[in-house]
């Protein structure tokens, strides 16, 4: 696959000695200029100024896996391991939905998420084999304060997601699969349809796993390659046209854009060690494991705007 490639960046610094072990779900805020990124293992949010590249951080008595800003309110919300929350500066939450089955909540979790153009927030869980549990897609709509299942999978680890920037396709990753599927994506009712397979990575030749992503203006979908030391961006025809690497990483876990220009792309990662132990003795290899990356693709690329929660 890597001869089909046009273009290669490598990034050898990070912009952030942060130490993450899970490091997931970057967001930029522009009014701010502040990378918001979260921690699942630790329970950290972490607030990077990219100003004067200062870091505070908020602990959290629950993982938060996901974040967005918020439209018409300051803070941020997210989902938990849980559901979906408001998040409040002294560590705690405010539920808006728990929908996982109580017998579930010991064995699946959310995970990625974000929001549509009107602020509704979908975000996906993890599967959990041995109790029969899958992966399922959900959707929280503040206007009318319901949450519901938009596709019962079944998924694996339900992971990064986002729009085209015409907002009629959805695309939504299953990480153990290897697979970033598409869907029609009718923006105005927030219903989703035509489930479609857009990359299957194995079928390309990678290793490791499909993990977050973001998309830019051109319709590039950009996706960070758990255990391939990568960030892959397809085309909206799903061939890779370029390949971000980061050799003193293995696990990078996902992106975003941002910046003044929106021309930046924001990468996080994690520990060698995050969800295998085993797999601690391959930090020394990848020193950078779990650190915050920033690439410059100035007069190359812009992201599309990430949307607000409408809650």
């Amino acid at each position: 696959m890597s001869s089909l490639v046009n273009e290669k960046i490598v990034v050898d610094e990070p912009i952030l000695k942060v130490g993450c072990t899970l490091g997931e779900g970057p967001l930029y805020d522009p009014v701010t200029a502040t990378l918001h990124f979260v921690d699942i293992v630790e329970r950290k949010v972490h607030h990077f100024n990219t100003v004067n590249s200062t870091l505070t951080t908020d602990p959290y008595d629950v993982p938060i896996t996901s974040i967005v800003l918020r439209q018409d309110a300051s803070g941020l919300a997210g989902t938990t391991a849980e559901g979906f929350a408001l998040l409040n500066l002294d560590g705690s939450v405010e539920y808006l939905a728990r929908p996982l089955p109580e017998e579930h909540v010991s064995f699946t979790r959310f995970n990625d998420g974000g929001c549509d153009a009107k602020g509704r927030y979908i975000a996906g869980t993890v599967y959990s084999p041995g109790h029969g549990i899958p992966g399922k897609l959900y959707m929280y709509d503040p206007e009318n304060q319901l949450c519901t299942t938009i596709d019962e999978g079944p998924f694996t680890d339900s992971n990064g997601l986002g729009f085209s920037p015409d907002e009629k396709i959805f695309y939504f990753t299953d990480s153990i699969r290897n697979i970033i599927f598409m869907y029609d994506y009718d923006a105005q009712s927030g219903t989703i349809s035509n489930r479609r397979q857009f990359v299957e990575a194995t079928e390309l030749g990678y290793k490791g796993f499909c993990d977050g992503l973001c998309v830019d203006l051109d319709g590039g979908v950009w996706s960070a390659r758990w255990g391939d030391s990568r960030v892959c961006r397809f085309t909206s025809s799903g061939a890779v046209d370029l390949e971000i690497i980061f050799p003193k990483v293995l696990n990078v876990t996902s992106c975003c854009f941002g910046g003044p220009e929106n021309d930046q792309l924001y990468v996080t990662s994690a520990h060698c060690g995050a969800l295998d132990s085993n797999e601690s003795s391959l930090q020394s290899t990848y020193p950078d494991s779990g650190h915050l990356f920033a690439v410059n693709l100035a007069g190359k690329y812009k992201g599309c705007p990430r949307h607000s929660f409408a809650g």
